[in-house]
């Protein structure tokens, strides 16, 4: 297992003045714990990502394993019975 470093502190004066290069460690996972007069105020730190962007087929196809099966013909019927769908 790697090391894995802790939140890295700064005062709120660091904070504003490197704005910019701290959100882009924050993107790139780091965190930080902002202070106030050396008194902790803020936990700053990624937000994680609440879903993923790609599905892989073999994934698709693992969460449909134990679906039920669709019949085809009835999923028409009942849509039809339920849903209008004329365009007029």
């Amino acid at each position: 297992m790697g090391y894995v470093p802790g939140p890295r502190t700064i005062a709120q004066r660091e904070l504003r003045n490197q704005n910019a290069e701290i959100i882009d460690a924050v993107s790139r996972g780091d965190t930080f714990i902002v202070t106030r007069n050396g008194v902790p105020i803020a936990e700053l730190r990624p937000i994680p990502a609440t879903r993923k962007q790609v599905v892989s087929k073999a994934e698709l196809e693992a969460a449909f394993a134990t679906s039920p099966r669709l019949d085809a013909r009835q999923f028409r019927e009942d849509l039809d019975r339920f849903v209008d769908q004329d365009l007029t």
